[in-house]
């Protein structure tokens, strides 16, 4: 049977690297789960999460065309409905209150919040904040400025003795 993408197996930790814990698979193969997949806090050593010759369970999140398996045990773990955070928006609805669809305001909300760029929308927020665009012109031109700024400043020391050259 091949390893598919999204199949949850039992497999045992055959080794532990700074970066993540490879652990073998029914099949025979051996995935990696990064060290970004092992809990849901912040894992700063592997060592403290897992021991060699642990049994986890994994879930297949990626299979590489050259046979390399990714692994994630956080995502093995399935959460009930009250541990998953409530987000809540100016869409209305009160701190730990969920709503049916998701809310939403009356169109689809990306991941963040932000709404989705659809055709006939404008593609820009509802609320006051500048766009990415808005914030990058304005970087360029501040840093524009402050390079011809340090550049008069810097011209007429060139030389020595406070002589210009022609």
């Amino acid at each position: 049977m091949a390893i598919e993408v999204g199949a949850k197996l039992q497999g045992k930790v055959t080794g532990i690297t700074h970066f993540g814990a490879f652990v073998e698979l029914p099949e025979g193969g051996t995935g990696l789960v990064h060290i970004s997949e092992i809990a849901d806090n912040y894992v700063k050593d592997v060592n403290d999460h897992l021991k060699l010759s642990d049994i986890v369970t994994v879930k297949v999140i990626n299979v590489d065309k050259d046979g390399k398996i990714g692994l994630s045990i956080k995502q093995a773990v399935d959460k009930p409905v009250s541990e998953r955070p409530v987000r809540t928006g100016p869409s209305g609805g009160g701190f730990g209150e969920r709503r049916e669809g998701g809310g939403g305001g009356g169109f689809n909300r990306d991941r963040g919040g932000r709404p989705f760029n659809k055709p006939g929308y404008g593609g820009k927020p509802s609320f006051n904040k500048p766009s990415f665009e808005d914030k990058m012109s304005k970087f360029l031109k501040d840093s524009e400025e402050r390079i011809s700024s340090l550049k008069k400043n810097t011209e007429g020391k060139r030389g020595g003795r406070g002589a210009r050259r022609d």
